[in-house]
């Protein structure tokens, strides 16, 4: 026990270097990963390799749209200025969407999402609402940037693009741009789904009171519900003693219009919806039942009845008071896939591809910058071991030197594949650059040590172990500092090559060059 307490850093080595073991090679060791599955990922470890090192495209375009800044709005009445200001423009209303001011004293903004509308016409249709005093730019909100990212991230998670990765980056001109990439895919493939905006809409079908003039029945198809009119879409579930089923929340400003829409389309009391197949319809035109019908981009995707209770609480004005409700399926698999058709691809706005880039690599280019990143990694530990043999000419201060860099890189693996970080050719320069700077610094602690002459005792060998950890700390501290603006550079392989530049610094600094500093007081003490 006391050996351990007195090399406990050498334990802490080797337990780091035991995790990382596991986090590389176990398959499913990172929390929802598998050592095979998912594009991008390596097939005997569990490391994540970008576009460079894999194969794929990437895609950076800005998000179609302008904003009307400092609009007086109600935040109850954001939902009324919303289908007004569409009116006015005569286009949808998931095109508009109006924000009511976050703090006291400040005012919202209104964002136009098609492009088919100019600043004249948005400005003539505000004025036209009473409002006054804005400033319309070119551009959207932070806030609808954020909900791309999140909504572009559900969207390539849920389809055969696993593994992409959705960011927020910006032009040196200040221009914001989402950027999207895709390990082992095409650039046709990723703008194809992306393209689609995957519009949610919710109508409800019903007989007409009158016959027409032949006598017969005709059938009314009337929107409740829009995208945007959806506060949450829950996961599906299946409740104890109850069919499986999707949990929705209607938008408070919505609610009390659908509520009043079902009444009116005779829902008060429930319906049935029997033998309708929303996958046999190409569109809601053909289907002649009493039914709720959910579309995803026009395709019907859903359509069921509506519950007794909750037909009442329309008819009794109660559904405003909690405006949520569920959707009711004969199997979980259907609850799944209504779940991925409400939620999957529900875009805010369209891309503007035209002012973006893209960017492709072929899997087997990608596979020869794997190749030869590997070799000029053997290449650099070969070089480094001869440089540091031939410095010292001691196999028992080179050889744990050689090992504990090594050492340093394996841990450092260990965690990009716990956090899932792909790597691309950025991070491995950063690789490289912690390999250099690592033995720097165990050749300065060596230098300290053995060069000033005989160590007799542990006191002496830990003054100046001291005084040499003061002169690599202080210079990790510089690399970090300086490293730290990139991390939030707006461009991914700077960002990239200092965050592996970062963490690789604080292990050597934190476990390794402590650790090399008790192998090497075993080897000199026994001298």
């Amino acid at each position: 026990m006391s050996a351990i307490r007195e090399n406990w850093r050498i334990a802490l080595l080797v337990v780091l270097l035991f995790g990382s073991t596991v986090a590389l090679f176990v398959p499913g060791a990172p929390p929802g990963t598998s050592a095979s599955e998912g594009a991008g990922n390596a097939s005997l470890t569990n490391l994540q390799y970008g576009i460079e090192l894999s194969g794929g495209a990437r895609i950076r375009a800005p998000v179609v749209g302008m904003t009307a800044e400092d609009i007086a709005v109600n935040p109850n009445e954001t939902g009324q200025a919303q289908r007004e200001i569409a009116n006015e423009l005569g286009i949808d209303t998931i095109d508009v969407e109006v924000r009511a001011a976050e703090r006291a004293g400040e005012n919202g903004t209104v964002e136009v999402f098609n492009r088919n509308v100019t600043e004249s016409e948005v400005r003539s249709a505000l004025e036209t609402e009473g409002y006054s005093g804005f400033t319309i730019r070119q551009g959207v909100t932070d806030a609808t940037r954020q909900e791309m990212v999140t909504s572009i991230q559900d969207k390539i998670s849920t389809s055969a693009l696993s593994g992409g990765t959705v960011q927020q980056v910006s032009s040196p001109g200040g221009r914001a741009f989402i950027s999207i990439t895709a390990p082992g895919r095409d650039a046709t493939e990723l703008r194809d789904i992306l393209e689609e905006r995957g519009v949610v809409r919710v109508y409800a079908v019903y007989r007409n009171d009158s016959a027409n003039a032949s006598g017969n029945q005709t059938w009314v198809r009337q929107q409740v519900l829009g995208q945007e009119e959806f506060a949450d879409i829950g996961n599906a579930q299946q409740p104890q003693s109850q069919p499986p089923q999707v949990p929705v929340q209607v938008e408070e400003n919505a609610a009390e219009r659908f509520q009043n829409d079902m009444v009116a389309a005779g829902f008060g009391n429930g319906a049935t919806c029997s033998g309708v197949n929303a996958s046999d319809y190409d569109s809601v035109e053909g289907i002649q039942s009493d039914c709720l019908v959910t579309t995803l981009n026009g395709n019907p995707v859903f359509a069921a009845g509506v519950d007794t209770d909750l037909g009442q609480s329309f008819a009794e004005g109660t559904f405003v008071n909690d405006p949520s409700f569920v959707m009711t399926t004969t199997s979980m698999d259907q609850a799944r896939e209504l779940e991925l058709n409400l939620k999957a691809g529900r875009l805010p706005a369209d891309l503007d591809f035209d002012a973006g880039g893209q960017s492709s690599l072929a899997p087997a280019l990608a596979d020869q910058f794997k190749t030869n990143a590997l070799i000029t990694g053997i290449l650099a530990v070969i070089a480094v071991s001869l440089v540091v043999y031939a410095r010292y000419n001691r196999v028992e201060v080179a050889a744990p030197m050689v090992v504990t860099a090594l050492s340093e890189v394996f841990i450092l693996l260990g965690f990009v594949a716990i956090v899932q970080y792909p790597l691309n050719l950025s991070h491995l320069a950063g690789f490289i650059a912690v390999i250099g700077t690592g033995v720097d610094d165990l050749i300065i602690i060596a230098d300290e040590i053995l060069q000033q002459g005989q160590v007799e005792t542990g006191r002496v060998f830990q003054s100046r172990f001291r005084k040499a950890f003061w002169v690599i700390g202080a210079a990790a501290a510089t690399t970090v500092v300086a490293m730290l603006p990139m991390v939030a550079f707006p461009l991914a392989d700077l960002s990239g090559f200092a965050i592996i530049t970062i963490v690789g610094v604080l292990i050597g600094v934190l476990v390794t060059r402590p650790a090399y500093g008790d192998i090497l007081r075993r080897f000199v003490l026994d001298e």
